[in-house]
């Protein structure tokens, strides 16, 4: 493996075995360190095990699920989530859906170059992070006339 793909360490989290796997072989071959599980409850000890820098998480999964174990998590709760869907579009997400979810990939029409585009956003060595991202403070001064 390369520098640049052992910079970003994925967890792949679908409803299924099938959607999952797909998710990480997906970024595997896009040269992210991907692992993959099944469902929310497994999630919590797969990112302890393992310490990813980013969850690849399937959206219905996240919208259908109750997230209160995962947002309890010490670790998994600082972790930014990628909402990842084959059948929607990010314009067809719930807008009561969106907490904790830091960017969304739909598959169907992402292309690699975008995909890499957007995974360089979430790499360590960018710099980026959910918690300070959270943290910073909203100016809310009006710019001046």
């Amino acid at each position: 493996m390369s520098r640049e793909s052992s910079e970003l360490k994925a967890l792949c989290v679908g409803r299924h075995r099938y959607l999952s796997d797909h998710f990480k072989r997906f970024f595997r071959k896009l040269g992210v360190d991907a692992s993959s599980v099944v469902g929310i409850a497994d999630a919590i000890p797969a990112a302890h095990a393992h310490v990813p820098d980013v969850v690849f998480c399937e959206y219905d999964l996240l919208a259908t699920v109750p997230l209160e174990p995962w947002e309890r998590d010490p670790l998994l709760s600082r972790i930014p989530v990628i909402a990842v869907s084959l059948t929607r579009r990010s314009d067809e997400m719930h807008l009561l859906d969106v907490n904790n979810i830091a960017g969304f990939f739909y598959l169907p029409s992402l292309t690699d170059d975008d995909a890499r585009r957007l995974l360089r956003a979430v790499r360590p060595s960018a710099g980026y992070s959910l918690r300070s991202a959270l943290d910073r403070p909203v100016s809310t001064a009006r710019p001046p006339a």
